[in-house]
């Protein structure tokens, strides 16, 4: 709290005028004991009795944000002797980095941002920081869903535009009251009505893979679970969430003798995989090691050249020993063509085309075997490689060749 900077943070923090307390946290602040924690209420106490988060977890995030605040203004913005107040900018740059990937993700499905700020010019600071510490006290609680970033937006996404709508004083539809949190305010409320019924899937999907002989596209792991929130989709899951949504489904038949094997099959409630599912078979050894296969192959065949040719090293720079060995380049682009055809099998059996990337890599390697005609051509000069012939290097030496 030495630092000008910290306390500016801490300062701002402080700022809850205008929002609106349940009524229940009214009458706790309003107990004589009370009065103390009534004096020291900020912006993610305020978000703790709106949305029930752990009070731990609103101490370390408090921290969190004051010394992120306090790092970004303290390097940007030069010190004065004024009266210490956050920077705006400082706020901005700290804000930018923490929903990066937030606006990414509503800009991939199309959907706008929660991030909504208010007119007057006052309140937009604050808002800016309730923005942000529902951000990390989400993060905060989030556990195992934090391999699950998109999954981590989809919750921010709605519980931001909650937020919006209390502090906007917007009514609700159904009931005809003012907008309030879908989960409650009641104590751990995020954590178990939120995070533990995402949590018990993954739970389950990592289970099965433990305990059954399955293969690896018969069950979920983090990636597959967290590409559900890369399509429009995702929103029928709805909020609250549904319970019998397909996401929160997984299989439940007895064991079928399959392919050699015991295996749980999915049925039809059960969502499965909903993007790349990756299919392992003794192949995969040959693919994963694709490169060093590519090189013994072509290091056999330039061997096997030198030694029809005379087998020393020296006879590289022969004209017709090495024009033979430049037929390396076409192998490795019959190779490089066997490693990853352009036709992929996706989910549903179809067929479609590799990614523009995988595409120039095949265009890459299809242009060696041109310039590898362009080189043999070049070389078809009385010059090797070296410049001279076998022949010229006799005569310049006076050595009978025979």
């Amino acid at each position: 709290m030495l630092y000008p900077e910290i306390q500016a943070a801490f300062h701002a923090l402080r700022n809850t005028r205008g929002l609106p307390w349940p009524k229940e946290h009214e009458k706790k602040r309003d107990a004589p004991k009370e009065h103390e924690k009534k004096r020291d209420a900020d912006l993610l106490a305020w978000l703790q009795a709106m949305f029930g988060f752990q009070k731990d977890n609103v101490s370390n995030q408090r921290e969190h944000l004051i010394l992120l605040l306090a790092n970004v203004h303290i390097r940007q913005i030069p010190k004065s002797d004024q009266q210490p107040k956050l920077d705006d900018r400082a706020l901005d740059t700290v804000m930018k980095k923490l929903f990066k990937n937030y606006k990414r993700w509503c800009k991939y499905l199309g959907r706008k941002s929660s991030l909504w700020l208010p007119t007057i010019q006052q309140e937009v600071q604050q808002r800016k920081l309730l923005y942000m510490g529902l951000y990390l006290l989400i993060w905060g609680e989030a556990a195992n869903l934090r391999f699950m970033p998109e999954c981590l937006c989809y919750i921010y996404h709605h519980m931001a535009f909650e937020l919006y709508g209390m502090l906007a004083g917007n009514v609700s539809p159904t009931t005809g009251e003012n907008v309030k949190p879908a989960y409650g305010g009641e104590e751990e409320a995020f954590l178990k009505r939120v995070v533990t019924p995402i949590y018990k899937v993954i739970e389950k999907e990592v289970e099965r893979s433990k305990t059954m002989k399955s293969k690896h596209s018969h069950w979920r792991n983090y990636d597959d679970l967290n590409e559900y929130f890369w399509s429009r989709d995702c929103f029928r899951l709805g909020w609250p969430m549904r319970s019998d949504a397909d996401f929160f489904k997984t299989p439940n038949v007895p064991l079928h003798h399959v392919d050699g094997e015991d295996r749980t099959v999915g049925n039809g409630n059960w969502m499965g995989k909903v993007n790349f599912v990756e299919i392992r078979s003794f192949w995969h050894i040959f693919r994963s090691f694709d490169r060093m296969w590519s090189f013994l192959i072509l290091s056999l065949q330039a061997m096997v050249i030198i030694a029809w040719n005379g087998g020393t090293p020296s006879d590289i720079f022969d004209r017709g020993v090495f024009k033979q060995v430049l037929s390396i380049f076409i192998t490795a682009a019959i190779l490089k063509l066997g490693q990853g055809p352009p036709l992929h099998t996706d989910v549903f059996g179809g067929f479609y085309l590799t990614c523009p990337n995988h595409l120039n890599r095949y265009w890459t390697s299809f242009s060696s075997i041109g310039a590898t005609s362009i080189l043999s051509r070049q070389y078809s000069t009385p010059y090797n490689i070296a410049g001279l012939t076998s022949s010229s290097i006799y005569t310049s030496l006076s050595i009978d060749p025979k």
